[in-house]
C-alpha cells in the first residue's frame, strides 16, 4: 500500500478492522474519498488501496492499439472495448488497461455508478509496466483477483517476461483464485483468444527495437 493511500484510510476510517469484511470496507470507504495528483489512479487489489501512475507511451500505445483493433473485430457484436472505467467486483475495484463488456454498458452499472460491474466484463487485459511493483500486480495479484472474480480471459502483454509474452488466461476457478489454462506466447508469435467474446481474436506483439 502507498504512503498516499494508508494516510486516506487513517484519516477516513481510523477504526482497526476485525474482519475480512470489514477490512473491505475501509478499503472501499478510503478509496471513494481519496483525491490522488494529476495522472495517478488507485486501485483496491487483494486487500490493500494500490496508487499508480498511467502508463508510459508504449504502455498507452499497446493498449489503444489492441482497442482499435478489438473495435473492429466486435463491430457487429454485442460487445464493446472499453477503457478508463472502474471495474468493480463487491468492494475490489480495478481500473484494466483495456476491457471488453457488453456494448450496452448502462444495464451492468453499478447502484452508486462508479463503475461496471465484474460480472459482466467477458475479458481483461493488463499490459505490464516496467517497475517491481507493477511486474507483480499484474503477474501475481490481479491474476488471482481476476480470477476470483470469475473473470473468463485474462490477457497479460508483459515486456519484461523472458523476451516478451502475450499470456492468456482462461477458465477461472474463483474458490481457488487461479486459472485453470494458460496460453504463452513469445513477441512475434500470434495467440489466439479461445472463448468468450472476442474467441477467434489474435494478438501478436511484436519486440520494438
Amino acid at each position: 500500500m502507498t504512503a498516499l493511500a494508508h494516510e486516506t484510510l487513517e484519516a477516513v476510517m481510523p477504526k482497526v478492522a476485525t474482519s475480512p469484511s470489514e477490512l473491505d470496507e475501509v478499503l472501499w470507504q478510503a478509496w471513494k474519498a481519496m483525491e490522488l495528483p494529476e495522472g495517478y489512479r488507485a486501485e483496491i487489489v487483494e486487500g490493500s488501496i494500490e496508487a499508480s501512475p498511467t502508463g508510459r507511451y508504449s504502455h498507452g500505445r499497446i493498449a489503444n492499439e489492441l482497442r482499435d483493433r478489438l473495435v473492429v473485430f466486435l463491430a457487429k457484436s454485442a460487445f464493446a472495448a472499453l477503457q478508463d472505467i472502474n471495474v468493480i467486483h463487491k468492494r475490489k475495484v480495478w481500473i484494466p488497461d483495456l476491457f471488453i463488456a457488453p456494448a450496452n454498458t448502462e444495464e451492468h452499472v453499478t447502484e452508486d455508478e462508479l463503475g461496471i460491474d465484474a460480472s459482466a466484463v467477458g475479458l481483461i487485459v493488463e499490459v505490464v509496466s516496467p517497475d517491481s511493483e507493477s511486474i507483480s500486480r499484474d503477474r501475481t495479484r490481479k491474476r488471482s483477483a481476476y480470477a476470483h472474480a470469475g473473470i473468463p480471459v485474462y490477457v497479460l502483454i508483459d515486456d519484461y517476461d523472458e523476451n516478451g509474452i502475450v499470456t492468456v488466461l482462461t477458465v477461472p476457478e474463483p474458490g481457488k483464485s487461479v486459472y485453470r489454462n494458460e496460453l504463452r506466447a513469445a513477441y512475434g508469435t500470434a495467440v489466439t483468444i479461445p472463448e468468450g467474446p472476442a474467441k477467434g481474436f489474435t494478438i501478436g506483439i511484436e519486440r520494438q527495437g
